[in-house]
């Protein structure tokens, strides 16, 4: 797409003015002008698209905004739009390609049974964390001490990947979310990665056992298409990278928000039942900042815009999850609000494929530390809190707490 003068800078969040919401200019882009031409930190335009109605069109819609630009390129140069699909590369897919690797991603981590039975290993991940914390007053950073152990254990767990290997992903995972590394840089970290991810595969494939990774080979096997090592390799580091930091940064970056809102943290401390609609409006508050790179197929238009085939889309998700036609006072948080039709998790065939288990996980995290800890308080200013920069992961860098007593489980 060639440069325009009309184009504006893309709206990134902006944490010190607006902590827990979009750019503070998306709610008049949005009032006004609700697709509009964006020059993106990566250098490329697009469309930035805001209003639900509208987001919630082009996510549903591959036929016409297809994925197979990636999701981040307009964020993140590692990711450039234009580069080729690979095998394995399922994240960038669609049709019956995407369909393939989501049947056999089905019944290893999103179906209720799957989820059902993975509870027990996350609440004891969870308390034994608290217990841990037992012994002190503070302060500790809860993202280094709570969150980021919590998930990666458990997706390090549920993959049959020892915890004290979870630097080979983790250094996967930091690189890839950074504004600031290129293809080389990534490629240098995560080769590493996925020999040591095909090590694992072929150990499955030879004597399989419960664990995720162990029903994607198997699974995978017996497709009517069977898998070979490659694609189910790039599936499982798919797993380890994603749920990894962004989860971590979701239940830290939660924490925060109901800190900010003491009265919702401590109706969670009294009734932990509340987690399950606290996950989802912490989700719809905060989640996928700058949007979901798609790139049109065809000619076609959004909200009245006309789109040309080959121009890129940017479906402003957290836009869209604070636009007042769909959800009344979205600036607020409210843990009773009926938030099920949130895009936070994406939507349509490209919805986040491990949502349930970062639910599951986000729920645990949101039942477990209020009512264990429900003196936590904030040990520096809000105003102090740093939040990270140059990435695709919102939420703060570390958030610094204190409390009075961790109760017992």
């Amino acid at each position: 797409m060639s440069a325009t003068t009309s184009a504006r800078p893309l709206p990134v969040p902006r944490e010190d003015l607006c902590p827990f919401g979009p750019a503070p200019e998306v709610a008049d882009l949005r009032a006004r002008t609700p697709v509009t031409r964006v020059t993106c930190p990566t250098g490329i335009e697009a469309w930035l698209v805001t209003r639900y109605a509208d987001v919630r069109e082009v996510l549903g819609d591959p036929r016409r905004f297809s994925n197979r630009c990636g999701s981040a390129g307009h964020l993140l140069a590692n990711m450039p739009p234009e580069t080729p699909i690979e095998q394995g590369d399922f994240f960038k897919m669609d049709g019956p390609e995407h369909v393939r690797f989501r049947r056999v991603f089905a019944p290893a981590i999103t179906t209720a049974r799957r989820i059902e039975e993975f509870r027990p290993m996350v609440l004891r991940t969870a308390d034994e964390l608290l217990d841990g914390l037992a012994a002190e007053t503070g302060p500790v950073d809860l993202h280094e001490r709570f969150s980021k152990p919590l998930t990666s254990s458990v997706i390090a767990g549920l993959l049959g990947v020892p915890y004290a290997d979870r630097g080979v992903f983790q250094r996967v995972a930091e690189t890839l979310f950074s504004g600031g590394t290129d293809v080389d840089e990534l490629n240098a970290v995560k080769f590493p990665l996925y020999d040591y991810v095909a090590d694992l595969v072929r150990a499955r494939r030879a004597e399989p056992g419960e664990d995720v990774l162990s029903v994607l080979v198997t699974r995978g096997r017996e497709h009517e298409q069977p898998f070979n090592d490659l694609e189910l390799t790039k599936m499982a580091v798919g797993l380890l990278v994603a749920g990894y930091d962004t989860t971590a940064s979701s239940i830290t970056y939660g924490v925060l928000a109901l800190l900010a809102d003491r009265t919702q943290f401590d109706r969670l401390a009294a009734d932990p039942a509340l987690a399950v609609g606290a996950t989802e409006e912490l989700v719809r508050l905060l989640g996928v900042g700058a949007g979901l790179l798609r790139v049109a197929t065809v000619d076609t238009e959004i909200g009245g815009q006309p789109i040309a085939a080959g121009e890129y889309v940017i479906a402003a998700a957290q836009a869209a999850n604070h636009d007042p036609a769909h959800f009344p006072e979205p600036e607020r948080l409210d843990i009773d609000r009926r938030t099920t039709s949130h895009l936070g998790f994406g939507h349509g065939p490209h919805h986040c494929v491990g949502q349930q288990i970062a639910r599951l996980e986000l729920t645990t995290a949101l039942a477990t530390l209020p009512c264990r800890v429900p003196t936590l308080r904030l040990a520096v200013p809000q105003a102090e809190i740093r939040f990270k920069a140059d990435t695709t992961v919102y939420g703060p860098a570390a958030l610094p707490v204190t409390w009075d007593e961790v109760l017992p489980s």
